[in-house]
């Protein structure tokens, strides 16, 4: 069997894989961190290639469940686990970034190949790591203080208002709380934090890049986000983005430069801030196939979830362009709905035409729990944000 080993710019290993591919891959065992959404969508994509997935979850009923060679339970964060996990794989990639990191350092000591690297995942699982990155490679982003404990923020009075960020542990809005002025710290986390200022910004963008092992480096085109201000969790995308020429250039520029100064071998999910006064300054990052990329199944050449097996199987990357401008809706769960989810209006929505739903799988839904999406492509981005807003109001999940 072929086995993948240290293949950073290793010309023969590309050459290898290339020559007899289809083989090849079938032999590998692709070990999955997470089956979430997000891994049902890879492995979706791996079937095309007939990869041999193997998932571990926390979760009995992951979405993924049924669609992997071999499905384990098991926390993601724990040594033991992970490490047992991966010992017989060939290969280990992630769905999300909150994993024992010290089992994949071990299983990359003992020749298996981690992609994204362990030492990525470490750095953007601390937001103050992340943080000092920009700060050393003069990346742009917002000014921010680092405190160990709530009483620490006293001293920053004359720089408030800012976003408070758990250094560990938060996603999806959640372990982040606003500050206007000191009289608001009972409201702050007792815990290590980033205290970044509050900027000002006209838009929040994304973009996604994929680099592979032999440096090869893409860019999806820059989208916009729309974010539901309730949840704090992006409800529509647009794509492309509606920017100038050269803010579009920046956010791209940008992006490459933070996947080269990483090394990252996979995908980059690059969060961006368009300011009022018209900078680019870097928010988050994420090492991972991202909700800000699903419309991209539809409306790209190359999905976000085909470049990443591309990418950490050192294959040429797909085409990113756009084939269609298109609009991504997050299918959230409905407020004051809990239980057995039920999707009204699908069937309605379904009459449309360039309207793609996917469902996640998820038996139970809540407020605002992510149970799908749905993209939307046009010809033309204005008819397209149109149905998108006529689908939003017609399909809803309840119980």
């Amino acid at each position: 069997m072929f086995k993948i080993t240290k293949i950073e710019g290793n010309k023969r290993y590309f050459a290898k894989l290339m020559k007899g591919f289809t083989k090849q891959a079938q032999q590998l065992k692709i070990g999955l961190l997470g089956g979430g959404q997000l891994g049902r969508m890879l492995i979706q994509n791996a079937i095309n290639y007939n990869l041999s997935i193997y998932a571990l979850d926390p979760d009995k009923q992951a979405p993924c469940k049924h669609l992997v060679q071999k499905f384990s339970v098991g926390a993601l964060t724990d040594y033991d686990t992970v490490y047992e996990f991966g010992k017989d794989k060939d290969l280990i990639t992630i769905e999300i970034e909150n994993v024992n990191i010290e089992a994949l350092k071990q299983l990359e000591k003992e020749g298996k190949t981690v992609y994204p690297q362990p030492q990525v995942i470490e750095l953007i699982q601390d937001k103050g790591l992340q943080k000092m990155f920009y700060q050393r490679n003069n990346i742009p982003s917002a000014d921010f203080f680092l405190v160990e404990k709530k009483s620490q923020i006293q001293k920053y009075a004359d720089f408030f208002p800012f976003f408070q960020k758990l250094r560990k542990g938060g996603y999806d809005g959640k372990g982040v709380v606003k500050l206007v002025n000191p009289e608001q710290l009972d409201k702050a986390f007792e815990a290590p934090s980033v205290l970044e200022r509050l900027v000002p910004f006209e838009k929040e963008l994304s973009v996604i890049v994929a680099r592979n092992a032999n440096g090869e480096t893409k860019c999806f085109p820059v989208v916009e986000c729309e974010f539901n201000p309730q949840a704090n969790l992006v409800e529509f995308l647009f794509a492309p983005a509606n920017i100038k020429k050269s803010i579009e250039k920046e956010a791209l520029r940008i992006a490459t430069l933070i996947a080269e100064k990483l090394n990252i071998v996979g995908l980059l999910a690059v969060e961006l801030f368009l300011t009022t006064d018209g900078k680019v300054l870097v928010n988050e990052i994420a090492p991972r196939p991202h909700n800000s990329g699903h419309h991209t199944i539809e409306a790209n050449i190359t999905s976000q979830f085909e470049q990443h097996w591309r990418a950490i199987l050192n294959l040429p990357l797909g085409d990113p362009a756009i084939v269609k401008p298109g609009v991504m809706i997050n299918l959230l769960g409905d407020f004051g709905y809990e239980g057995i989810a039920r999707y009204e209006g699908l069937e309605d929505v379904m009459k449309f035409s360039g309207v793609y739903v996917h469902l996640y799988g998820k038996e139970k839904t809540k407020p605002f729990r992510k149970m799908g999406h749905v993209t939307i492509v046009e010809n033309d981005i204005l008819k397209a944000k149109q149905k998108a807003r006529l689908v939003k109001s017609l399909l809803k999940v309840v119980s």
